[in-house]
């Protein structure tokens, strides 16, 4: 490779001299003199020993890795190959994000009989889609301001994470479409409140908007703010199904000095949440804890979100709610194929429980424990479709919130470049001049479309399937190839408890998780 410099080097001699003809000939030999000095670099430094070993020419594996990305999803990636997801759900949500029918033609692409294919159940007596599309109330019997949750809502995504206008435009969004916001654990800011929008104000362990000077919860500006209007639930963050276990993160070139007077934290620095509560310890100090945010919240619907682990674990909150008396108005389900911003690889998609067995799991035990009908229960994993909608209801929620598809309908191309600050769709970026690509005025109305449409969707699946409620719809109407001979209905695929069965004799398969769930030890 020496050799190749040696002749970029002569090249670069021999226009030098040709230039004194010819003062054309000096933008080539300034380009050769260039590519000598990164030559030259190359040769000296070592950090890098392939660069040493093919000057120049090892940029070209460099700029390979830089593009391969782009490239694939681009020119090479098939429909249904993309992850996490494929091209055939982005184009759709960009299709309804535009207002445009989202249509396929000539056929599925799927194949209908591969291993895992799932598949809903028509009905042969269909019924007629509802002029409004249902909504759940959520509160249960100590909320004194239930609220109207929507069937598809934004999932939890912080200022800080996102940019100010994605957050500006995602709440003017649910304004137009009367859904709900979930602010994410960074806080309560300016641009959250001047929508317009329902918020869902999120509390995870850096208690980040109502913080103490020594990272603790402050109870009384947590009342101030949760009393605002646009506030209409309050919900404790135990952990996310992107890294259930440890605290967010919020990378320092992230990190604005506005957004470090909205979460109280020091600018520039990165801000890693605690992994953990300071404020409880065990299952009935987390129910007292819900109770606690309850009353200071005026009495409005609160929650908890959770990415599943132990199912022992879970009963052993279930069985403090029975004992204290004491239950959460919703429970959202987080997956672990849910996303974020910054996570550690490790993490993602190794640690945590899937959203269908998390949300079952959690279905199943507020049934056994008498529970189910206090308690409403989210889901928020991968939900981009009518029918992805569909399924989680199916599956034991009462909702869904969905957080990538919506960064769909703003823009989002899936550049995977969250972390970097560098977002070329102004989404998750504090770059001031990339966040000003972002239209907020053009993206919310853009949102509204894709929430409405996809909701749509799913009342036609589900009037399609002959049901008129989500209420109505059964594991039964849900099913899974298991391998191509064969075809099984969620109801035999998995166990799915009576109601309080477990008060009076838990299931063989339930038994031990039950007598060794304590509510005063997780």
């Amino acid at each position: 490779m020496l050799s190749l410099l040696f002749v970029v080097l002569g090249l670069a001699g021999a226009l030098t001299l040709a230039c004194a003809v010819s003062a054309w000939w000096w933008c080539l030999a300034g380009l050769l003199m260039a590519l000598t000095a990164v030559g030259a670099r190359d040769l000296a430094q070592t950090r890098h020993s392939e660069l040493r070993n093919l000057p120049l020419l090892g940029h070209l594996r460099f700029f390979a890795e830089a593009v391969r990305p782009h490239v694939q999803r681009q020119v090479v990636e098939r429909n249904h190959d993309g992850r996490p997801y494929d091209r055939a759900v982005r184009g759709m949500v960009y299709a309804r994000a535009r207002g445009a029918e989202a249509e396929e033609p000539f056929g599925t692409e799927h194949d209908v009989y591969g291993g895992g294919y799932e598949f809903l159940v028509p009905s042969m007596s269909p019924v007629e889609v509802p002029e409004k599309p249902p909504v759940i109330r959520v509160g249960g019997p100590d909320c004194t301001q239930p609220y109207d949750m929507a069937l598809l809502n934004v999932s939890a995504m912080s200022f800080g994470a996102l940019s100010a206008n994605a957050v500006l435009a995602l709440n003017r969004a649910a304004a137009l479409g009367g859904f709900a916001h979930d602010t994410g654990e960074g806080g309560l800011s300016d641009h959250h409140l001047r929508g317009g929008g329902d918020l869902v104000w999120e509390i995870g362990t850096g208690y980040f908007g109502c913080r103490t000077a020594e990272g603790g919860f402050e109870e009384r500006e947590f009342a101030d703010k949760a009393a605002l209007p646009e506030v209409r639930c309050v919900s404790l963050k135990l952990s996310q199904g992107a890294h259930p276990g440890v605290g967010g993160v919020l990378p320092g070139a992230k990190v604005s000095a506005e957004i470090a007077r909205v979460r109280g934290v020091t600018a520039g620095r990165t801000v890693l949440s605690p992994p953990y509560h300071q404020v409880f310890s065990t299952p009935r100090e987390l129910v007292g804890f819900i109770a606690r945010m309850r009353r200071s919240a005026g009495g409005k619907p609160t929650g908890l979100k959770l990415c599943v682990g132990s199912r022992r674990q879970f009963l052993a909150v279930c069985k403090a709610m029975l004992a204290e008396g004491v239950t959460p108005d919703f429970i959202v389900v987080d997956g672990s194929e849910g996303g974020s911003g910054a996570a550690p690889p490790e993490f993602s998609g190794r640690l945590g429980t899937p959203l269908t067995e998390g949300l079952i799991t959690v279905h199943n035990a507020l049934v056994g424990t008498g529970l189910r009908d206090r308690v409403r229960v989210g889901a928020s994993g991968k939900v981009a479709t009518g029918a992805d909608l569909v399924t989680r209801l199916l599956q034991g929620a009462d909702y869904t919130n969905a957080a990538r598809a919506m960064l769909f309908a703003l823009g989002c191309r899936q550049a995977q470049r969250c972390h970097t600050n560098t977002c070329p769709a102004g989404i998750t970026t504090q770059d001031p001049r990339r966040v000003r690509v972002l239209d907020v005025a053009d993206k919310s109305v853009r949102v509204h479309r894709y929430q409405r449409a996809t909701v749509h969707s799913a009342t036609r699946i589900m009037a399609a399937m002959g049901v008129r409620d989500p209420g109505e719809l059964t594991p039964s109407q849900l099913l899974r190839r298991t391998d191509p001979a064969t075809v099984r209905s969620y109801a035999e695929l998995y166990e799915w408890l009576e109601p309080g069965v477990l008060l009076a004799e838990a299931p063989a398969s339930w038994e031990r998780d039950w007598a060794a769930a304590d509510p005063d030890s997780f």
